[in-house]
Formats: structure tokens, sequence, C-alpha cells
């Protein structure tokens, strides 16, 4: 069986700006939900690196989640303010990336997400080729540098961020070329851009099989999983809706035997729950919902 997360930025952005909930708040609703543990958005106003400056913070936040009998299952790290790809100089970048490396070692937090951070339009502006490489020299950086600190790197792909192709990242997978640096597959941005090629810059690329087929492109790249369902449409016209189970299109009972053929080197699936109007309601029928894949798949 595997160990159940929900990402706590739910519960912190979108919808939930405004008046987030409250950090213990998360933890109780969560360990009474019967979850494993939190994959954390490392931002205000939750656990991050800036407002947990100090060693001593960092352990007492650690300890918090050992007395709940939570783990974590990754760090969605705040890199979405640095430049990536629309810059000759990602040291910026780097340096951000390094400090929630250290906060994910403090907190022993397993894996450290990554994304494109600009959106797919930047093509308008900086040749793909450039980008890439842009992309693919920075993120072999950080692949090496969290390896020797025993942190997993995971990449989410997305509508709203630029390579967003299947081609894309099949390809910025095999130049980055580090047994550390996965794909993360999060179930409803893989329909998006596999089935429906949303926000593709240039000429559209789907494939035939869908989401199922990308997943079996993808076999032995996944080192990270978000399981949500998609209703085939973007979020305010930016990334892929994150529809509660049942609310959409994906046939879990074919794609999750695929997606559990990776050996992620690990035993969690993710809940996300972004930008989703009622995250925090919804959130206890999407934790029965994975349970029954548990009980079937995992």
């Amino acid at each position: 069986m595997k160990k159940i997360s929900i990402g706590s930025w739910a519960y912190a952005i979108g919808p939930y700006q405004k008046k987030p909930v409250p950090w213990a708040e998360v933890t109780q609703k969560l360990k009474a939900l019967h979850f494993d543990g939190i994959e954390l958005g490392g931002f205000a106003p939750h656990p991050n690196p800036d407002d947990l400056a100090t060693k001593d913070q960092r352990q007492a936040c650690k300890d918090q989640m050992k007395k709940l009998g939570l783990g974590w299952s990754g760090l969605a790290a705040n890199l979405w303010a640095e430049h990536l790809i629309d810059t000759e100089d990602t040291s910026v970048y780097l340096n951000v990336f390094r400090k929630n490396l250290q906060f994910c070692v403090d907190l022993g937090i397993p894996a450290i997400r990554v994304d494109a951070v600009q959106p797919p339009t930047i093509f308008d502006k900086v040749d793909v080729n450039v980008a890439r490489k842009r992309v693919v020299d920075t993120w072999k950086i950080c692949a090496a540098e969290a390896a020797d600190k025993g942190v997993r790197v995971t990449w989410e792909f997305e509508p709203g961020f630029a390579f967003n192709k299947p081609s894309d990242i099949l390809q910025i997978l095999d130049e980055v070329n580090n047994d550390n640096f996965g794909v993360l597959f999060d179930t409803c941005h893989g329909h998006m851009v596999a089935g429906i090629g949303a926000r593709q810059w240039g000429k559209k690329e789907t494939l035939p099989g869908g989401v199922l087929e990308f997943a079996r492109k993808l076999r032995g790249k996944i080192n990270h999983l978000h399981l949500i369902d998609s209703d085939n449409t973007l979020h305010g016209d930016e990334t892929s809706t994150h529809a509660p189970f049942g609310q959409g299109v994906i046939d879990f009972d074919t794609l999750m035997p695929e997606l559990a053929k990776n050996n992620m080197g690990h035993n969690w699936w993710t809940i996300d729950l972004c930008f989703w109007e009622d995250a925090w309601r919804v959130t206890e029928d999407c934790k029965k919902a994975v349970d029954v894949l548990n009980k079937k798949f995992g």
C-alpha cells in the first residue's frame, strides 16, 4: 500500500489566498482524515525557508510533524519569482533553489519540485533551443547538488509553463540525464498535455492514446505522482483544472496500473487540489477516492 499525502498549497493560494487555512488546522485535519503526510507548498503562511530561518525553528516544525505521525512527501519550492528561461544568468534561480534544498535537508523532506517558471509564450521572445539549453544546464546543477544532499529533484510539466509538449518533456529528461532527476506526473496535467495539447506554442502535439500513452512513454522516468481528475478545461486559461475524482474524464482504472510500473524510489502518492474553489471541503472525498485506488493498485 502507498502512503498518501496532499499538497498544502491547495489551502493557501488561489481561492484561499485572502484567507488561507492555518497550518495547525491543516495538520490536525489531515491527521484526522488518516493522511500519512503532507506535500509542502513552501511559501507563507505555511512553513517556508524564510519564515523558518533558524535551525531551531525548523527542528520544531519537524518535531511537530513527527508528533502527529505525519511525514513529508515533498516540497513545492517557491521559485516562481525567479528567471530561468529569459536570462543568461541563472545564478539567482540557483541560489534560491539551494535555499529551498537546505530547507528540505533540515526538515527531512525527500523531494523538491521544479518547473520551467515562464509561460509557453516566452518562445515569442526567446529561441526555443536557447531556452532549452538554459533549463537543462541549470537543472543538471540542481540534480547533482540535490543528489549530494540526498534529495530527489522532480520536474512538474504543465500547460501553464514552457516545454509542455510530450516530445519537449522527453527531450529535456534525456538531456538532463541524471538518476536524481525525473518527472512529476500529475494526472490532470498529463491529460491536458498529451490528450488536449493545451497552451502549446506553435504546432499542437498530442498523442493518440492520450495520457495513458504518455505515461507509457515516460515509464522509468517518473519519480513522483500527483493524482487528480481532469474535466478537459484550464483554470483561468492558464493551467489544468484540478477536478476532484469523479468530476472529470480520466480512467484511473486503466491509468494507475501503468503508473504503478514506475519504481520511483519511494512509496508516496500525492493528491493535488490546486486552485479548486472548495478544496478544504472536498479533501475528505478525495482521500476516500485515493484509498480505493490504493487498495486496487497500491
